[in-house]
């Protein structure tokens, strides 16, 4: 096995400044096409910028651009973070 350890989390699971890969989005095609309109897809690179308390909104950036999800959305993109794990 290599020395980075792979996480398959939701991006409500990421920590701030994570980065990660898109690997599945867990929902209807309402919310596919909802995201796609926003460039967030299966197989991007996002960086989780930040989060709010009590079930708030996600913030993240892909390429030059940010965009913040709801709680519910951001519950249903799952995401392959690589590095170390802070348990």
């Amino acid at each position: 096995m290599s020395g980075t350890k792979v996480n398959r989390v939701s991006l409500v699971q990421m920590r701030s400044g994570q980065k990660g890969k898109i690997v599945e989005i867990n929902g209807g095609c309402g919310l596919a096409s909802k995201l796609e309109a926003l460039g967030i897809r299966t197989g991007k690179e996002i960086t989780k910028v930040s989060e709010q308390l009590m079930r708030g909104p996600v913030l993240l950036q892909h390429n030059h651009t940010q965009a913040a999800l709801g709680f519910g959305m951001a519950s249903r993109v799952f995401v392959e973070v690589n590095g170390e794990s802070k348990i």
